[in-house]
């Protein structure tokens, strides 16, 4: 069984190009807990970012994982430092 969840961010003004270098590197680690990156997408002109991600198994325990790893705490920047507000939800894809 995996998990699929829709992450929505309102980004703060004037960093989406940092916080799509942060959120990249953080990319990398999650990719060692097990997720893959569905799809990503930014719209600059309204500073927000929108990102599909999945992974195999219990989605929630990974993320936990994930969250207290120290690869994540080792980050150089926090990717959630740019981000001024945040939606998630599990989502199922049904694309045909």
């Amino acid at each position: 069984m995996s998990g699929v969840q829709l992450r929505r961010y309102q980004l703060k003004p004037g960093s989406v190009d940092a916080f799509l270098d942060a959120w990249r590197a953080a990319c990398e680690v999650r990719a060692q807990f097990g997720f893959t990156v569905e799809s990503a997408v930014v719209d600059r002109e309204a500073e927000g970012f929108v990102w599909v991600v999945s992974a195999d198994g219990d989605f929630e325990a990974a993320d936990r994982a994930y969250y207290d790893s120290p690869a994540r705490a080792a980050l150089p920047v926090d990717p959630a430092s740019f981000v001024a507000e945040k939606w998630l939800t599990m989502v199922e894809d049904v694309t045909p």
